[in-house]
């Protein structure tokens, strides 16, 4: 099966060409990633539109669709999601949804004996989290993806994993490693593209329509929106208590 991965959860934007069978990845046939500081709606189909022109693939070829649906850059995720949705929908072709911080897991080797850590950063002090372990040659879920205060999650991790290699994944890494120092932060991890497919060979195919981003929280504008419409109630109360007095 021809998979074409994507993710455009953080600033960098990537996508990986794979032939997978079963559950297993079998060839890397193009990826690629960009970061040059422009929105992903600009470098994003243009990168997706250079692997087929480097490897000879064309979009019809594709198989199936696999991309990252949240947590991440709320934009970001939007972008990615909408260019997957609208090429598999004109395609006929299923897609598969994969979290963010699976596929993070998945960027470790099979033998990996550690505690996987991935982490986003979501600002304040806060990360998007997930915890995960590789038994055998699959990716196991310790818990749901989550936001938590950085010092939560690292006394969580002293408190239950004592004793365990914890490794780090994700632009949230540092900001753990600085708590908890013993944690390892590996490197030479495959592309996010490449990590995507990786974590897609354990989701089933959804429709184009069924393929939605997937947020651990609102974005900034609609908790901005709440909260004036919270103040503004709270406004109305007391406006009115002061006329029945």
């Amino acid at each position: 099966m021809l998979v074409l991965g994507v993710d455009s959860s953080s600033a960098v934007a990537s996508a990986a060409l794979c032939r997978t069978e079963g559950t297993q990845l079998t060839e890397i046939i193009a990826s690629g990633s960009v970061n040059d500081h422009k929105t992903h709606s600009q470098t994003l189909m243009p990168l997706v539109q250079s692997l087929f022109e480097k490897s000879g693939v064309k979009p019809e070829d594709i198989d199936a669709f696999a991309v990252t649906t949240g947590p991440g850059s709320f934009t970001g995720l939007r972008i990615g999601v909408s260019m997957v949705k609208g090429m598999a929908f004109a395609l006929g072709k299923p897609c598969r949804g994969v979290s963010t911080l699976e596929a993070m897991a998945h960027g470790y080797p099979p033998e990996t004996d550690a505690v996987i850590c991935a982490a986003i950063d979501a600002r304040c002090g806060n990360v998007y989290n997930g915890l995960f372990e590789v038994s055998g040659d699959r990716v196991v879920r310790l818990c749901e993806d989550r936001a938590l205060p950085v010092t939560e999650l690292t006394a969580e991790l002293a408190e239950n994993y004592s004793g365990r290699r914890i490794m780090l994944a994700g632009d949230g890494a540092e900001l753990i490693k600085n708590e908890l120092p013993g944690a390892l932060i590996p490197e030479n991890v495959p592309e996010s593209g490449v990590q995507t497919v990786l974590a897609a060979l354990m989701q089933q195919d959804i429709s184009p329509a069924a393929l939605m981003p997937k947020y651990l929280r609102l974005p900034q504008a609609e908790r901005e929106r709440l909260a004036r419409e919270q103040a503004r109630k709270e406004s109305e109360n007391n406006n009115d208590k002061e006329h029945k007095q």
